[in-house]
């Protein structure tokens, strides 16, 4: 039996109990997404966009689907502690794919404004929930939004009306925690009125040994004016794979940052799709990879500017070592029209030793003759001149090489606006290179 045949008969024969633990907004979109899955199936591996990963193969292992809602209490709660210092943050939780009423603490929020789970959202605000789920992350967009559709019971939500600001960050740690062998299915909707603000923190971490499958759909929508800034930190298993995807529309004179860094993982595969749609949008899309071990990593991203004048800067590092691959694939489209265009791509890369394998791909497709873009790529190692120079100065081969791999990734972290959370994630970087456990801060039980 295919792969696709399999989930799609998982479907079909659970559908009543996909539909009874899940609001009517995700419901509607279920038929739609199962004939897209049906038609589309899995990106296949080799494909254009999909020349690194095969995720055909990461499908086909039997993981367990938590359809019911099991619930799988977390062990040790009082242990994670997965806080920032001098710095307050609205803390939230998602286990597996559910969020935790129980643990998430979020303050007075200003009237009108919504954080929380998908699911209650659905059910309160129903006309604003079916407005935009699945809207930029459409179900017939590729087999993985499709698939996501199918399955998803709950998420996360941001919601902001016109003109309202968040004070903290929001936190939103997830956590993968099974006595078996799981799939789970997140979904996140970002949604930020006209001259919003907000700022969103993902932590990510595993608290079981068991193999885990994550796919991962985030929807952001950022009107008029409006400013949001999401920061994703993977610091998973070895025994982790997870596939994720940011949809980005942004309006006229909107700011949104994305900055994604993998620590620690098994497979991760990120895609970013961002359009650009009214003029004055400016995006900065950031991320880091630091990865050993067979461990992969493979960033995609699609940046479209539909309008004139608009801006966006593009940074992705990988540092590998020890038989790790990575993979940079990155377009950049100008549609005819959008005249005054400032696109940036760059593609960074460092390999510690010969046996790590970096594949990268950065492209252009300009229809418009009146714009700045540029895009750039080196893969190397340590420079020699760098290494002696340290080294004259009395200081350890390793330690040389440990102070120059995190001052590689300083201008990726330089991307962040939030001070306390620059400084954690320095001390988080130095900590990898260093050998130590691939932990956040406080958190001891992360395997």
């Amino acid at each position: 039996m295919k792969v696709e045949e399999q989930y799609l008969q998982l479907f079909r024969e659970n559908r009543e109990a996909i539909d009874s633990h899940s609001p009517r907004v995700l419901n509607e979109q279920r038929e739609k997404a199962s004939m897209a899955f049906a038609s589309k199936g899995l990106p296949r591996y080799g494909t254009e966009n999909y020349q690194r990963t095969d995720l055909s193969e990461l499908f086909g292992y039997d993981y367990g689907v938590n359809l019911n809602r099991v619930n799988f209490p977390i062990r040790q709660k009082e242990a994670f502690h997965c806080t920032l210092p001098d710095l307050d943050t609205d803390l939230c939780y998602i286990v597996n794919d559910a969020y935790d009423n129980e643990w998430s603490r979020v303050s007075e929020l200003p009237e009108g404004a919504f954080v929380g789970s998908l699911s209650d959202f659905a059910l309160s605000h129903p006309e604003i929930a079916a407005r935009y789920y699945a809207q930029a992350a459409a179900p017939d967009h590729d087999g993985i939004i499709a698939f996501s559709t199918m399955f998803a019971q709950d998420g996360f939500v941001i919601y902001l009306p016109d003109g309202t600001v968040l004070k903290n960050p929001i936190q939103l740690v997830q956590l993968l925690r099974a006595d078996m062998e799981i799939l789970a299915n997140r979904r996140l909707l970002i949604i930020l009125g006209k001259d919003a603000e907000a700022s969103l923190l993902i932590c990510e971490h595993t608290l079981d040994t068991h193999s885990f499958l994550v796919t991962e759909v985030v929807e952001i929508f950022a009107t008029e004016n409006s400013r949001f800034a999401l920061y994703d930190l993977e610091e998973s298993s070895k025994n982790t794979k997870r596939i994720a995807s940011v949809h980005v529309r942004q309006a006229e004179n909107s700011n949104v940052t994305i900055n994604c860094m993998t620590i620690h993982n098994g497979l991760t595969r990120n895609n970013y799709y961002c359009h650009l749609e009214g003029e004055g949008a400016d995006l900065t899309l950031g991320g880091m990879a630091i990865a050993e071990g067979k461990q992969h990593v493979d960033n995609y991203s699609r940046i479209e500017h539909l309008v004139p004048n608009c801006q966006s800067n593009e940074l992705f590092k990988y540092i590998l070592s020890r038989q790790a691959q990575g993979a940079f694939s990155g377009r950049i489209y100008v549609a005819k029209g959008a005249q005054k265009t400032a696109a940036y791509q760059n593609n960074r890369n460092l390999l510690l030793d010969d046996t790590a394998r970096m594949y990268s791909k950065p492209q252009l497709e300009i229809y418009a003759d009146d714009v700045k873009c540029s895009h750039g790529m080196t893969t190397g190692q340590l420079d020699d001149d760098a290494l002696f120079y340290l080294r004259q100065r009395g200081i350890p081969l390793a330690e040389a090489k440990t102070m120059l791999s995190v001052a590689f990734t300083d201008d990726v972290v330089k991307l962040v606006h939030i001070e306390q959370l620059r400084e954690r994630l320095r001390d988080i970087i130095e900590h990898r290179f260093r050998g130590g456990c691939m932990r956040c801060g406080s958190c001891n039980i992360c395997y």
